[in-house]
């Protein structure tokens, strides 16, 4: 398994609302997609900083996602180019199996 975290500051012309916005109409695009076994999105409007993280159940698939070119696309959404690193998952807890 690999997570992907996926870190941007955000301009003033963006809020909390917003963000919240843009992470629920993006959610149809990310249930059941294959390959990708979890993603939240997260925000805090103090630091006005948002990260997302995915877990993947091979790097392949992670990597497939994260092009270049989709990298600029989530820029283009979010009004920032967003950091994206890789990680290994050295375990993961999952209490809500099946869900």
């Amino acid at each position: 398994m690999i997570a992907t975290l996926v870190s941007f500051s955000y301009a003033d012309n963006f809020d909390e609302e917003k963000i919240r916005n843009i992470a629920e109409s993006a959610r149809p695009k990310f249930e059941n997609m294959p390959g990708l076994r979890s993603k939240a999105f997260s925000l805090n409007a103090e630091t006005k900083t948002a990260k997302n993280y995915y877990v993947w159940e091979e790097e392949s698939a992670a990597r497939n996602f994260f092009t270049e070119a989709n990298i600029d696309n989530i820029g283009s959404i979010y009004g920032v180019r967003p950091s994206v690193e890789f990680l290994q998952v050295a375990t993961l807890v999952d209490n809500h199996p099946g869900n």
